[in-house]
């Protein structure tokens, strides 16, 4: 039997884990704690730092093939896992142009794909240089492990350069980024999915709405016109390919009100924006990242309903997740209800998520709300 490891144990691992049960797949899941909600669905785990020498020896040596679930990985881990003959995906040298953000735009702008202008600032002088090119409101961004929001600061005015650059760790030499603010009217994203042998396929474009720069609704497809949608798709496939990434990758983009779709960022693991395709597409986003990591032929990514939306489950307090009203929110028609079974609840923190299928985007929103409405975790 096949044993596909991840680095992470959270709730993309968890998905994929469950995915992997039905194609007699096993799992083996490295995580730095213990108790993670992926490892609880399997015999095979290793606790400890990504980087400790003898845990990742350990881990390397319970698996035939490794992929991640987040990018907070340093690339290095995986350089390890290549040099000792073990296949991973994506590939040490995808992480590399992936996980530090300036890296990652400027690949991509070398690759001829439209991004927001941008640039690498080393004090607070240089971000008042950007401003003079840029204007304000301007994005300061930490150009590594930044994620919902976090590791983001909008400069609003010169004011606000100090405080911004003090918390996002510019004064410990956490390096930073300005980009240009982007008066966007749509947030749409796409799935791809890219084989080892570079075939390629993409999921429906989606719209996601955010709270608190969280994602918390993806309304699938997109509303969007026909041109826009043959646009995102072709600039999400291209950003893949500029990676060199095999895997399912979530192209985060932005669509101006004259039509101009502009590319956000990748993620290069399964994605908040395509967890609707467990229910609505012919091959989920995790079964489907199993089958690329693996090297087997690619599942259709089509729909198999006229809509479907998505509404994220965000923690609204601190302490211990209780998980009450499922029964209540599965009385909602057609509400399928995901918990991730994370210990600790805090407010913004992805706790699960409820997908609905309708013949139209505005039933199924609200059914799926009503019944998000009705879970307290």
């Amino acid at each position: 039997m096949i044993r596909l490891g991840i680095l992470g144990g959270g709730q993309l691992a968890q998905m994929t884990a469950q995915a992997a049960i039905s194609l007699g797949v096993e799992i083996v899941i490295f995580e730095r704690k213990p108790d993670s909600p992926a490892s609880r669905l399997t015999h095979h785990q290793v606790v400890g730092a990504w980087d400790d020498d003898s845990a990742l020896e350990e881990f390397i040596s319970l698996c035939d093939v490794i992929t991640l679930e987040n990018e907070f990985v340093d690339a290095s881990v995986l350089e390890t896992i290549e040099e000792a003959g073990v296949p991973v995906y994506p590939s040490s040298a995808t992480l590399a142009r992936v996980q530090d953000k300036l890296i990652q735009k400027t690949t991509m702008r070398e690759a001829g794909i439209p991004v927001p202008d941008f640039l690498g600032v080393e004090s607070p002088d240089s971000i008042r240089i950007a401003a003079d090119q840029f204007g304000y409101p301007m994005l300061l961004k930490a150009r590594r492990d930044g994620y919902d929001g976090y590791g983001n600061f909008t400069l609003e005015s010169e004011d606000d350069i100090e405080t911004a650059w003090e918390e996002l760790g510019g004064n410990d030499g956490r390096g930073l980024m300005i980009e240009k603010f982007v008066p966007f009217e749509y947030e749409l994203a796409v799935m791809v999915l890219r084989g080892r042998d570079g075939e390629i396929r993409t999921y429906p474009v989606v719209e996601t709405v955010q709270r608190d720069h969280i994602c918390h609704v993806v309304r699938a497809p997109a509303n969007v016109p026909a041109d826009s949608v043959q646009i995102a798709e072709e600039i999400a496939r291209k950003a893949v390919t500029a990676i060199d990434g095999v895997g399912v990758f979530g192209v985060e983009l932005f669509k101006l009100k004259d039509s101009t779709i502009l590319y956000n960022e990748i993620a290069p693991r399964p994605h908040n924006s395509g967890h609707y395709t467990i229910e609505a597409c012919v091959t989920s986003q995790f079964e489907n990242h199993i089958r690329t990591v693996l090297g087997w032929s690619l599942g259709a990514t089509s729909l198999v309903t006229p809509s479907a939306v998505m509404v994220n489950l965000l923690g609204e307090r601190d302490g211990e997740a209780e998980a009450e009203g499922i029964r209540d929110a599965l009385a909602i028609a057609g509400a399928h209800v995901h918990i991730y079974s994370k210990r600790a609840v805090r407010p913004g923190r992805k706790m699960g998520h409820i997908t609905v299928l309708a013949d139209s985007i505005e039933e199924a929103e609200a059914r799926a709300r009503q019944a998000a409405d009705l879970v307290n975790l």
